[in-house]
């Protein structure tokens, strides 16, 4: 069964077209990274994939389940997300365990009743992230990182089937953005990882555990496919308008810009 499957999506607002005819295939066991600069379509992209925006025409089909012919509350209880935006709405009073149960409920507090084996997932999450010290700590008190981690727990808290890792390193310094990649690494290497969306426009954060790559510009795909296929010095030529070159170290990819300033 694909995870997710996009067929001649478009979607228009107003007189604008911000997604232009999307076919894009995500299968099970593969990771994906989604490029691209602002206002290439991300967002909307990820919106259109959790059924919080309708395309104006096309089809969506994810983990099974085809778009108007289904629940979508249910489907996204299948679905974990972390966004830069999430970390925000957080009660800074909670303590970080509550904050990794909540996940459970997709829900900003608790608001339910939760058991024994709640707070031993959650702990067992913190453990896995290396920050079961941070359990009982209030989550204003964390720093950026911290945070981003604690809410990567909160994802993984109702087992999703598909993870959506919304630009998780904005904001972070250089040091707390490798720690948080190498948090992220060591959980897409796990057998149980559900399949991942990570969102970005640094393709210096594409680690090796992702195998794909889809590269969007102005609400068009450049290419998608395995990530050494898409990218090249061309494609982020294409979809950044910039003379760019590639290198790879690490088996994670650099981008250099070249030397003509036209632009």
């Amino acid at each position: 069964m694909s995870v997710i499957e996009v067929q001649d999506m478009s979607w228009v607002r107003g007189d604008k077209q911000i997604l232009k005819h999307i076919n894009w295939q995500v299968g099970a066991g593969e990771h994906w990274t989604i490029i691209g600069l602002n206002g290439s379509g991300k967002t909307s992209l990820l919106k259109m994939v959790t059924g919080y925006e309708w395309p104006t025409r096309g089809k969506i089909r994810v983990l099974g389940n085809t778009y108007g012919e289904c629940e979508i509350q249910q489907v996204r209880k299948s679905i974990g997300w972390v966004s830069s935006a999430l970390r925000d709405e957080i009660y800074p009073s909670d303590r970080a365990i509550d904050v990794v149960i909540s996940g459970k409920f997709a829900s900003i507090g608790i608001w339910q009743a939760i058991d024994k084996s709640d707070r031993e997932r959650a702990l067992q999450l913190l453990t896995r992230l290396g920050c079961s010290r941070l359990a009982t700590a209030h989550y204003g008190t964390l720093s950026q990182g911290e945070k981003q981690k604690v809410l990567l727990a909160r994802a993984l808290m109702a087992e999703p089937k598909l993870l959506i890792l919304d630009e998780p390193c904005f904001g972070l310094d250089i040091r707390a953005r490798e720690q948080l990649l190498s948090e992220i690494s060591k959980m897409g290497s796990a057998a149980d990882t559900p399949a991942i969306l990570y969102v970005t426009h640094h393709i210096e954060e594409i680690l090796p555990i992702f195998t794909h790559v889809l590269l969007l510009r102005e609400g068009e795909v450049v290419a998608a496919g395995l990530k050494r296929d898409v990218l090249t010095s061309d494609n982020l030529q294409r979809a950044f308008g910039l003379p760019v070159t590639v290198e790879w170290a690490e088996e994670r990819p650099w981008i250099k810009i070249g030397k003509n300033r036209a632009w």
